[in-house]
């Protein structure tokens, strides 16, 4: 009786708690990965290379615009470009 419980409750059959345990630990296992890849992703997205260059050559432009559009004057358009640059 107790060779058969042995041989059927850990090596082959897994029922009862046995069950309910290995599905709990998989699915945390699941999660665990899921939440490390939306870190991953967020933290890659925010360390672009670049990202903050192409923030200032966006805002050239626009005061290139304004300067070509006559909304700032030479003296303006020449200090908000050197605030702007690095």
């Amino acid at each position: 009786m107790w060779n058969d419980w042995y041989q059927y409750g850990h090596m082959g059959y897994v029922g009862g708690w046995h069950w309910g345990f290995h599905v709990v630990f998989w699915l945390l296992v699941l999660a665990l990965v899921v939440i490390a890849l939306v870190v991953l992703v967020r933290y890659l997205r925010q360390g672009t290379p670049g990202a903050g260059r192409r923030g200032i050559e966006t805002a050239l432009a626009m005061l290139a615009d304004r300067y070509a559009r006559g909304e700032i004057d030479r003296e303006e358009y020449l200090q908000k470009k050197k605030d702007l640059t690095p």
